[in-house]
């Protein structure tokens, strides 16, 4: 297996231990239980600064002062609100205590910290589909915090490994991503503590008016991912899942929490709020290199919206960078639809001038590469696609 294939395999293993990524294999026993019975505690005060919580809360103080400063922290006001306003929605009264973070890294995942910080990857928001699949994710986080679950783990601990392991894992966004699995086998949550953040998130989406089987759906989502490099085995390899279910068990449980009530699900909202930045977003998926699993993703998004011209071309651009067998012809078929669309991203034509480039067809390459300067004359390439219009043409 290539390094960077078993880095990002053994990424996946001790992300699933911790919560990361929404903590979809946590189990979720006593599945009858009233959710009315989950209580959400009231506000919480500032630990003093000489126990082990408040040193805990001092150091994540610190860090997400660098989260705010990191080149990779998204700052996009109406994003901030967004997400601002959807936690207040699910947190209630604790709403003044937590600060989102959005940050530009093309991973599905989340986490909350102690001190009231939440941090959210740009993969996560590509990803869900609504505000209430985003609700149940933000709700799981929540869920977390409330219980103090990551106050219990360090109570719990014979030694000061986890806090130390916290000084040296949250230096600012970079680091802190590059080394998650470490903090992951240091600081996993147990199954229990899955299980109440679980019931907790449920609570606090239903009581906001979301509709909860839309938890299910994030689940089955992200295992569609998992099974291009696990199969028929996706949720049931023991050293990925230890102390979790198999899926159509995960499937079954969020949806007998969530009920049959139904609820919002705010499709709309959601896609008018990530449309400015979503672009970018797709661009650094595709720049990931896990062509298979972008493909279940882009494949999974045009099944909702045949049309959306930026998952075309993002499609469209995995088969031509893959260029497997057969790739040429898909990639072509997708930039083309994408090219007929009224949103179509300018970098669709100079995909398509690529392509018809290398299959010598000079024409229709430079209508390409002509299409792509009249929509961005100040590309930063494009003295390089007017250099191909002077070979194209001579």
């Amino acid at each position: 297996m290539p390094a960077s294939e078993s880095g990002r395999r053994g990424f996946l293993r001790s992300a699933c231990r911790h919560c990361i990524g929404f903590s979809v294999f946590a189990a979720l026993p006593a599945l009858a239980q009233d959710l009315s019975a989950v209580r959400v505690p009231p506000r919480f005060t500032r630990p003093a600064a000489d126990t082990d919580e408040g040193g805990l809360w001092g150091l994540v103080d610190r860090e997400e002062g660098r989260i705010k400063r990191s080149p990779l922290t998204i700052r996009d006001r109406a994003l901030q609100e967004y997400l601002q306003d959807l936690v207040a929605r699910l947190s209630g009264e604790h709403a003044p205590d937590i600060r989102v973070h959005a940050v530009r890294m093309p991973r599905f995942n989340a986490m909350m910290a102690p001190n009231g910080m939440m941090i959210v990857w740009s993969g996560l928001l590509l990803r869900v589909e609504n505000e209430a699949q985003l609700a149940a994710i933000l709700g799981h986080e929540l869920g977390h915090y409330l219980e103090r679950h990551q106050v219990e783990q360090l109570r719990s601990a014979k030694t000061h490994a986890v806090l130390s392991t916290m000084v040296g894992m949250v230096g600012g966004v970079g680091g802190f991503v590059g080394q998650v699995g470490l903090l992951a086998s240091q600081f996993a949550f147990s199954r229990e503590h899955e299980s109440r953040a679980d019931r907790m998130g449920m609570r606090l989406m239903r009581h906001a008016g979301y509709d909860g089987r839309e938890a299910a759906a994030v689940w089955d989502n992200l295992l569609s991912e998992f099974r291009i490099t696990d199969g028929s085995a996706a949720g049931k390899n023991p050293d990925l899942f230890t102390t979790h279910p198999g899926t159509a068990d995960r499937r079954d449980e969020l949806l007998q929490l969530a009920g049959a009530a139904g609820g919002l699900t705010g499709e709309e909202r959601y896609r008018k709020v990530i449309a400015p930045l979503r672009l970018g977003w797709i661009q650094d998926e595709v720049k990931r290199g896990q062509y298979e699993e972008s493909l279940v993703v882009f494949n999974r998004l045009l099944k909702r919206d045949p049309k959306d011209a930026e998952i075309l071309f993002a499609r469209g651009e995995v088969h031509r960078l893959r260029d497997e067998q057969g790739d040429g012809d898909r990639a072509l078929a997708d930039l083309e639809q994408a090219a007929a669309l009224p949103a179509v991203p300018a970098l669709a034509f100079r995909s398509l001038g690529l392509i018809h480039k290398q299959r010598k067809d000079a024409a229709a390459a430079t209508r390409a590469f002509e299409g792509y300067l009249a929509r961005m004359p100040d590309a930063p390439d494009a003295a390089m696609v007017r250099a191909y219009l002077g070979e194209l043409k001579s």
